[in-house]
């Protein structure tokens, strides 16, 4: 492992301010601002307006407004379809600005940012062409007296709750396909990591969205998402974050039957056979646990490894990890980067400390690292770990890798599918059938064969179990935002409600 850390980096840059967005306008809020220190560096880099209930009712009503009788939902879809081709050009355009954001306030490295942003471009893109090809159904199957119109129309409006880890993904993974339908919009970032997504709101006003239709409110969320997950005049909600403020969130919407999106968490499995390909699973293995400083739903957080080669993976993956580069988020060459704050340093240290006291192995790691600025985790890998450990079964969201061993297929399935989550799993082998039978078995809604964490905008992305309900991204990601509407039409005369007749009576 190799560690940077220059705090020097910051010295040249102040503390950016930023204010709300209320139907059209930039708003201060009526309180203290959130000062957002950089977890890698210590210093002040950001200050948030701290929206308050008033705020968030604020944003709502702006929102229904602009969906009642704004412009947005009456634009052809070309139209709303352009001005998100606009935003994706000025995404790209200002994509410096935003992956430093990102790369500051979530302690995420530039480099990896970078890749984000460009991947955001391609989404945005994509929900403007989704844009132009939403559409109904019609029925002339039905007989002579009826004709069957199936309509799609957007839900209304949105509250959209977006997680600290990745600000400007997975707001682009929710936004874009809104928009494309028609909605109107609340958006409410992480209080940790809101700058992006407020530049974005820049964006969108010079890209051609007319106020109201996206409105963002910042703070926490006891004070604002508790108001946007329950207020009456929201629609549906789209979260991404914890199970457990993801079952709250259903719980708040269930006040008024709002449909609800949730992207949560996960514990994901790889599991590996013997005749693999392990030079190309080392490089995943390492990858799929360490990226994003493990600050990932997705983090491939699960080795299970057959007996017969698990103690050489297990050197070969501490190998690669003792080379990768641990430090400034700032630094290009930087792999992982900043632990979000001090209490989830602790956190995920305790998850170490507690399965080394209940028989797991430190491999490699294990340790909390003192680089003079911020919180960082050393990366971690745990061995001899049984599915009954809570390191094993529990998301930890940190950098650490807890190992597991199987001799046949069916134990293999078994643990994948042991525990609460369901987000995504992969597997590793050159036999066709022994992934096939694995990616049919194991209860996830993303199945990697031969390769990990790999994506597209055209792929749907979600869980099953306790990771969350419903799909993002792919070709139906703008339907999930529209209801549909049956518009029965009879043709020529009337029947009598209780009886036909062939002629009137006399």
């Amino acid at each position: 492992m190799t560690v940077l850390i220059n705090p020097k980096m910051l010295s040249d840059r102040t503390a950016r301010d930023f204010k709300m967005l209320i139907d059209g306008n930039w708003v201060e809020g009526n309180v203290d601002a959130i000062e957002r220190i950089a977890p890698g560096h210590g210093s002040v880099v950001s200050r948030f307006q701290s929206g308050t209930k008033a705020d968030a009712e604020r944003a709502i009503a702006a929102a229904r407004t602009a969906f009642d009788t704004g412009p947005w939902p009456r634009m052809t879809a070309s139209e709303r379809s352009a001005i998100l081709l606009k935003a994706a050009d000025l995404i790209a355009a200002r994509s410096e600005e935003l992956a430093y954001l990102d790369a500051v306030e979530a302690g995420k490295p530039i480099t990896q940012v970078r890749g984000e942003i460009a991947g955001s471009v391609d989404i945005w893109r994509y929900a403007a062409a989704l844009a132009r090809d939403l559409h109904g159904e019609s029925y002339n199957t039905l007989g002579d007296g009826t004709l069957g119109v199936v309509l799609r129309e957007a839900i209304g409006v949105v509250s959209i709750i977006t997680p600290w880890n990745f600000p400007f993904l997975i707001v682009g993974q929710k936004l874009p396909f809104a928009l494309a339908a028609g909605c109107t919009t609340v958006v409410k970032p992480s209080e940790l990591s809101s700058g992006s997504t407020l530049v974005l709101g820049e964006i969108l006003q010079e890209a051609g969205v007319p106020k109201g239709v996206v409105n963002i409110v910042t703070g926490t969320g006891a004070e604002v998402g508790s108001i946007m997950t329950s207020h009456p005049s929201v629609d549906m909600v789209s979260f991404t974050g914890s199970t457990g403020v993801g079952k709250l969130t259903m719980v708040n919407a269930a006040q008024s039957l709002k449909k609800v999106s949730l992207e949560l968490g996960g514990k994901n499995p790889q599991i590996v056979f013997p005749d693999a390909d392990l030079d190309a699973f080392i490089d995943a293995a390492v990858f799929g646990a360490y990226f994003n400083a493990g600050e990932c739903c997705n983090a491939g957080s699960r080795l299970i490894l057959h007996k017969s080669i698990a103690a050489d993976v297990v050197k070969r993956v501490g190998e690669l990890t003792s080379k990768v580069k641990v430090g400034d988020p700032l630094d290009p060459t930087t792999q992982v980067g900043a632990i979000i704050t001090p209490q989830h340093l602790e956190k995920i240290s305790g998850y170490v400390s507690d399965a080394k006291n209940s028989g797991a192995q430190i491999a490699h790691g294990g340790e909390k690292l003192d680089l003079g600025m911020g919180q960082f985790m050393a990366p971690t890998i745990l061995s001899d770990v049984t599915p009954a450990m809570a390191v094993a079964r529990e998301e930890v969201f940190g950098p650490v890798l807890s190992v597991l061993a199987f001799e046949t297929t069916a134990e293999a399935i078994e643990i994948a599918n042991s525990v609460d989550y369901g987000l995504s799993a992969g597997v590793w082998s050159r036999d066709f059938d022994t992934c096939l039978t694995i990616g049919r078995r194991v209860r996830a809604g993303t199945v990697w064969m031969n390769t990990f964490m790999d994506g597209a905008s055209e792929l749907p992305f979600g869980g099953y179990k306790q990771s969350g309900l419903g799909r993002e991204l792919g070709r139906h990601a703008v339907e999930d935002y529209t209801e549909t509407k049956t518009l029965n039409m009879h043709i020529g005369g009337r029947t009598n409600w209780w009886m036909p007749q062939t002629e009137k009576p006399a």
